[in-house]
């Protein structure tokens, strides 16, 4: 008996691709693949599409469309998988991803196409949440930082041929193929992943109608907070800009606690850092290709190999952050989130310096990759410490909160980088925003100490 209760204790956890969890991990990772496709494409094909339906003055909106819809589907359909398990919300996610992918692609009018967006935005959403979800019941503590380092790992094939592809699309069969071609690809997706999803309890955690209401009032805030930054008279885009306050601010309080902005717990400040890395980092990648397109005159597949650089680092980082995290048992969670917020803020702000100055190109491409390779070590370390402060049975919700923060941040920065280039110009416009950018995600360093590993603490009051 005592020679083998210690054998039992040190026994080896199996890993990621263990017989019991391969499906799963499978599963995860290829349906991050196509959605870290359809975005490295969209951003890269976004400007001939602009282009094409006479839209560079909604140019922001085809961004903050689907984050907006990406928002929405994060809360209600992370609740919906807690109470009923995964599988189920996962194929409604999908179904509405492919829907986006058909409208888009057959677009007639930018318009249309924003709408198509806003549908992909919710399918997007959905397998997101539901992937966070299903990382934290299917994988204990110890392999989670891997799991996250391989759905970081999912951007590295899309990274490589993505912009290139989506490119030569565009150029054989026009902009609407890379959007059309992607639906055989979510077929397959949900063909592998469902078996796996169907294997994952549900908690039977009742849905918070309120929380399902207070984002979409959170969303509709926002919509009108960004149609406020379009209005030609300051009339006009002061009533909206209140309006959207009113309606957003209440709902964000009744989503993350009236006391959340303290960031007095870990949660709390994981949700700022959120906000804050990827207000900066991704409303400064609507704008990395256009302004490569516009003002140096590179074409679509040349820009896109800026958003290559980052996306590979991104990657790399993230598994080499996985491997510290497991061998100092997650000891310097905090610290890789200060030091990789510290190195997407430099990558902004010298980004925004050397689009305006007369030097080389790649080194624009450099100088972003230096902010992937930020996001790797920041985005996984604030990440690991919110999954674990998440309350039992919870884990929905607070991974639906931490992809709303996520969506929040995007989506405001994606609308105000499409605001200032529609009343100044790709060249002020990519300027002006980049320095709002670097200063934001210095905040997130600023707050990133505050990211402890500790037990869950009552939610904010």
């Amino acid at each position: 008996m005592t020679a083998t209760t210690p054998a039992a204790q040190t026994a080896p956890v199996p890993g990621v691709f263990s017989p019991q969890r391969r499906n799963l991990t499978f599963g995860i990772m290829l349906s991050m693949l196509i959605i870290a496709f359809e975005s490295l494409a969209v951003a890269t094909v976004l400007p001939q599409v602009a282009d094409g339906l006479d839209g560079l003055r909604l140019y922001g909106w085809s961004f903050s469309a689907f984050f907006v819809g990406f928002m929405i589907a994060t809360v209600g359909l992370g609740a919906w998988a807690d109470r009923s398990g995964p599988a189920r919300p996962y194929l409604t996610a999908a179904v509405c991803f492919a829907a986006g992918l058909l409208v888009a692609g057959l677009a007639p009018s930018m318009a249309v196409f924003i709408l198509g967006r806003a549908v992909q935005g919710f399918g997007g959403g959905g397998v997101v949440a539901v992937a966070y979800l299903a990382i934290n019941r299917g994988f204990p503590d110890e392999l989670r930082a891997r799991v996250l380092a391989l759905m970081s790992g999912a951007w590295v094939l899309p990274g490589l041929i993505g912009p290139a592809l989506a490119s030569a699309m565009a150029a054989l069969l026009s902009w609407r193929g890379v959007f059309l071609g992607l639906l055989p690809l979510v077929l397959v997706a949900v063909a592998l992943t469902l078996p796996a999803l169907r294997r994952i309890e549900a908690s039977g955690t009742p849905i918070e109608w309120s929380r399902i209401q207070a984002v979409s009032l959170a969303a509709a805030g926002l919509v009108l907070g960004l149609a406020a930054l379009g209005q030609r008279t300051w009339l006009t885009g002061s009533v909206l800009a209140v309006a959207g306050a009113a309606l957003a601010l209440p709902a964000l309080g009744r989503l993350y606690g009236r006391a959340a902005y303290r960031l007095r717990q870990p949660l709390d400040a994981g949700f700022a850092v959120r906000w804050c890395l990827t207000f900066g980092f991704f409303g400064a990648e609507a704008l990395v290709p256009l302004s490569l397109q516009h003002l140096r005159g590179l074409s679509p597949w040349q820009s896109g190999l800026a958003l290559t650089g980052a996306a590979l680092l991104w990657s790399l980082c993230s598994f080499l952050n996985s491997r510290l995290d497991e061998r100092s048992g997650g000891r310097y969670r905090s610290r890789m989130a200060v030091l990789g917020a510290a190195l997407v803020a430099a990558s902004l702000a010298v980004t925004g310096v050397l689009l305006h100055a007369p030097l080389p190109s790649w080194l624009i491409a450099l100088s972003w990759a230096v902010g992937g390779a930020g996001m790797g070590f920041a985005f996984q370390s604030h990440t690991l410490v919110v999954l674990k402060a998440a309350p039992e049975g919870q884990e929905g919700l607070v991974s639906g909160n931490l992809q709303l923060a996520d969506m929040l941040g995007s989506a405001l920065g994606a609308g105000i980088a499409g605001a200032l280039v529609a009343q100044v110009g790709v060249s002020h416009g990519s300027g002006w925003y980049l320095a709002l950018a670097a200063l934001a995600v210095a905040l997130a360093a600023l707050v990133a100490p505050r990211l402890r590993d500790r037990k869950p603490a009552p939610a904010s009051a």
